[in-house]
């Protein structure tokens, strides 16, 4: 059952009392670092991606760089991760047309952005939020897990939790609440063993099966 406007609200007012200035996990260091990262963490963890691109990103922080790197010195330094040969693909591409349509930079447009290869509509929304602050709501598996099990933005897509969460969301909660969700779906509404106990929207969640 999905819940009422005051629980929203409270539900995001307990989430940023806990974590008042909640940070995305991915290392990067500007916004063209930042799109690289969430381009290669596409199926796989947050920390596997860090590992990789510490070294990375010493040499090459910027289009021009990496693609002086070129795909084969990108392949050698993102191996560990999966999908590596058509994720170097991607970055190089995209860092081709970020030097001959960009001037280099990132552009903070959503339409513009997922144009590049690689770059979806939640690798969008989270450059577009973290890197210039906008209010966008990325959906990943833990957004859409957390706002169906929850009854905070059922939807069966992912677009219509995005469109949901666009509906419900106050104002005031707008630029940090996919960080909020991400990070609870993560270490505490988890796949397949929620940690209701510890949960502190217990009470405003509407999950039938709470292990409380």
């Amino acid at each position: 059952m999905p819940l009422s406007k005051k629980q929203v609200h409270d539900f995001f007012a307990t989430l940023q009392q806990r974590n008042p200035e909640p940070r995305g996990e991915l290392f990067y260091t500007t916004p063209y670092t930042l799109l690289v990262a969430v381009v290669l963490s596409a199926q796989a963890t947050d920390k596997g991606v860090n590992k990789a691109t510490h070294a990375l990103f010493k040499i090459a922080d910027t289009p021009q760089k990496m693609l002086k790197l070129g795909e084969s010195g990108l392949k050698e330094h993102i191996k560990t991760i999966g999908l590596f040969n058509a994720k170097a693909r991607h970055v190089i591409a995209l860092s081709e047309i970020l030097v001959r349509d960009y001037d280099g930079q990132i552009p903070a447009n959503r339409d513009e952005l997922v144009k590049l290869p690689g770059v979806g509509r939640k690798t969008a929304n989270v450059v577009l939020n973290i890197a210039f602050g906008q209010e966008t709501m990325a959906v990943d598996t833990h957004i859409f897990r957390v706002c169906n099990r929850t009854g905070l933005a059922p939807g069966k897509t992912v677009d219509q939790v995005e469109q949901k969460l666009e509906e419900i969301v106050p104002k005031e909660f707008r630029r940090h609440a996919h960080h909020w969700l991400i990070l609870h779906g993560r270490y505490i509404c988890k796949a397949r063993s929620p940690l209701c106990a510890e949960c502190p929207v217990c009470k405003l969640c509407g999950y039938q099966e709470k292990s409380v």
